[in-house]
C-alpha cells in the first residue's frame, strides 16, 4: 500500500528507542522527513547516519519548554504533516507507595508538556488544512496494570484531552488517535519486571516468563509491528478515524470494548 507520505514532515519523540526509532525508521523507509527527538545526542547522531538526507535532530527532553522552543525554530515556516508524541513513563509504584512528590512529577513527566506541544503544532496544522497526530500511552488506560498507578492515572488525562480536542477540530482535516501499547519487546517493559522481582523475590528472567504467560497470544509484541499500524495513522489513509485509543496488546484487554 501507497501511504503517500513522501516528502512529508513528521515530528517524533524519543526516536532512538523502542516505539519512537521503530516509528522514525518506518518513515524514512517510505521516503518521509522526519525531525527525531531525544535526550542522548549520541544515539540521534547514530539515527541520522541511517539517513542523513531525511533526518533531521533535536537533542533535548520534550518535558523541558527549552526543548519545545527549539523544536518551533527548527520547523520555522515547514509544514508539518504529522506528529508521534512519545516519551519514557514514571516509576512503577503502588497508590500507598507515592508521595505527592511523585504525582506532581508525573503531571509534569506525562500530561503537561503533551498539551503544551499539542497547543503549539495542531494550530498550524488547523490552518494548513492536514494533520496527523498520533499519541503512545499505555494499555493501561482501557485496563489497569499492576505498579502503574502513575501512567495509568496521568495517561487517562492525555486521552480525556485528546478526545476533547478531537472533537473540537473534527472538521478542520486534522486528526488525534492514541495507541496503548500492552507489553512489548522494549527497554520500557524492563522496569515492571524489576519491580515485580522486587515484591515476589523471584529472578527477574523468572517474572519475565510469568509475564510472558499471561499474554493470550504467547509472546511479547515488537516494535516494529506497532510502527506499522501508527504509520498508517500517520497518513492521509486513516482520514475517518479520529479521538480513538487503540490498544496493541496482544489480546491483553478482556473488555469487550477492548
Amino acid at each position: 500500500m501507497n501511504l503517500n507520505i513522501q516528502d512529508q514532515l513528521f515530528i517524533v519523540g524519543g526516536a532512538t528507542s523502542g516505539f519512537g526509532k521503530a516509528i522514525a525508521l518506518a518513515l524514512v523507509n517510505e521516503g518521509a522527513k522526519v525531525i527525531a527527538i531525544a535526550r542522548g545526542l549520541d544515539k540521534l547522531a547514530e539515527l541520522k547516519l541511517i539517513a542523513p538526507n531525511q533526518i533531521n535532530i533535536l537533542a533535548g527532553d520534550l518535558v523541558e519548554e527549552e526543548t519545545l522552543i527549539k523544536l518551533l525554530e527548527l520547523i520555522k515556516d515547514q509544514p508539518v504533516h504529522g506528529m508521534v508524541v512519545n516519551a519514557g513513563g514514571p516509576p512503577a509504584k503502588m497508590v500507598l507507595e507515592t508521595t505527592l512528590e511523585d504525582w506532581d512529577k508525573a503531571y509534569h513527566s506525562i500530561l503537561r508538556w503533551k498539551i503544551a506541544l499539542t497547543q503549539a503544532i495542531v494550530p498550524r496544522m488547523v490552518n494548513a488544512g492536514y494533520g496527523r497526530i498520533v499519541y503512545i500511552e499505555s494499555v493501561s488506560v482501557k485496563q489497569p496494570v499492576e505498579n502503574l498507578v502513575l501512567s495509568t492515572s496521568l495517561r487517562l488525562a492525555v486521552v480525556g484531552m485528546v478526545k476533547t480536542l478531537s472533537q473540537e477540530i473534527a472538521t478542520t482535516g486534522v486528526t488525534l488517535n492514541i495507541l496503548g501499547p500492552g507489553s512489548h519487546n522494549t527497554p520500557a517493559i524492563n522496569r515492571l519486571y524489576t519491580k515485580k522481582a522486587e515484591q515476589t523475590g523471584l529472578p527477574f528472567d523468572r517474572v519475565k516468563e510469568m509475564g510472558i504467560q499471561q499474554i493470550p497470544v504467547g509472546m511479547l509484541g515488537e516494535a516494529e509491528d506497532f510502527a506499522g499500524l501508527a504509520l498508517w495513522l500517520l497518513s492521509p489513509q486513516s482520514k475517518f478515524i479520529t479521538g480513538q485509543t487503540i490498544t496493541i496488546d496482544g489480546g491483553a484487554v478482556k473488555g469487550i470494548m477492548g
